[in-house]
């Protein structure tokens, strides 16, 4: 099978298309032939071993991962030994490492059925961003009715799930952005829109429940600043402004640790853990027309190198698709 091959930390221009062995299913597992798969922040930091601090578990040379991608969706070719409720032939989307090839092994727990309504190259944007979003906003913040949230970092691949499901769950929403897309967000269900070119969100005087960073670009008391008294951070790994190419958001979560045990703000980190439980929530969610991911733009296998580019250097709005 075709694959997206990276030997070592590298630049987009030198990742590789090779023929590789196709995967066999482990007992867990499902084979699945990948009609769709998804560029997200994580693959560039992978291709670059960025932060540094991270070699010490991705591999201290090069990724102990090969393949890149970690978004699918496509058909079930065959499922391992204990395998219940999937079967050959069924559509389904969901997410593992190595998903820019043919064929793709995730875990049976790691996947759900692809929304009938959806294509596959909308229901392959959704699992690592959606389920991110969902994981801060349900899982992690506790969000509820009638409270204030700031999505910082609105526009992106997480940022345009979070604020559609911060309006599924009632709150009042102010997303940050640049410029080009204040009218994208709002017509997301935002209810404020800040375009941090023009103000600093911190300098406004307003105070919020929650704040979910997205980005990392502001100090940890900046982000404290705009909470109220008992609001809660939620901090994503979004981004290297505050730890440098070393410790990059690792600076944030370190500084959150250690503050959040003498403050009544909670400061919680934001695990990205993708689940068929949350996968399911979402693909109703989706099939509904509540929370329906955003495709900026498209490429063929052959382009992963510049999708993976567009979306490191090009600052994407919303989701980058892979068609197989």
């Amino acid at each position: 099978m075709k694959a997206v091959i990276q030997d070592r930390y590298c630049s987009a221009d030198e990742l590789e298309i090779r023929e590789v062995d196709q995967p066999v299913p482990k007992p867990d597992q499902v084979l699945v032939r990948v009609h769709a798969a998804s560029v997200n922040a994580k693959d560039w930091h992978l291709m670059h071993g960025d932060p540094k601090l991270m070699r010490i578990s991705m591999g201290l040379r090069g990724p102990k991962v090969k393949i890149r991608g970690n978004d699918f969706a496509g058909r079930v070719e065959a499922v391992g030994s204990e395998v219940k409720g999937l079967h050959p032939g069924d559509e389904v989307f969901g997410e593992t490492d190595g998903t820019f090839a043919e064929y793709a092994c995730p875990r049976a727990a790691a996947v759900a059925p692809k929304p009938p309504g959806l294509s596959f190259e909308q229901a392959a944007a959704i699992p690592v961003a959606g389920c991110t979003a969902l994981i801060g906003l349900r899982d992690v913040a506790g969000v509820r009715s009638g409270q204030t949230i700031l999505i910082n970092g609105a526009s992106g691949g997480v940022g345009t799930f979070a604020v559609q499901l911060a309006k599924v769950y009632g709150l009042d929403v102010t997303a940050v952005c640049r410029t080009r897309n204040t009218d994208m967000v709002r017509s997301l269900g935002a209810d404020h829109v800040v375009d941090y070119s023009q103000e600093d969100f911190t300098r406004s005087g307003r105070r919020y429940d929650v704040v979910l960073d997205l980005v990392g670009n502001k100090s940890l008391g900046e982000f404290r600043s705009v909470l109220t008294p008992t609001g809660t951070l939620v901090l994503s790994g979004g981004g290297t402004y505050n730890g440098g190419t070393f410790f990059g958001p690792m600076s944030l979560f370190f500084q959150g640790r250690a503050v959040g045990r003498f403050v009544r703000q909670r400061v919680l980190e934001l695990p990205a853990v993708v689940t068929t439980e949350h996968l399911t929530v979402l693909g109703e969610l989706a099939e509904s027309g509540k929370v329906l991911p955003v495709v900026d733009r498209t490429y063929p296998f052959a382009e992963i190198p510049e999708a993976i580019r567009y979306l490191e250097v090009e600052h994407a709005r919303a989701k980058v698709v892979i068609t197989v």
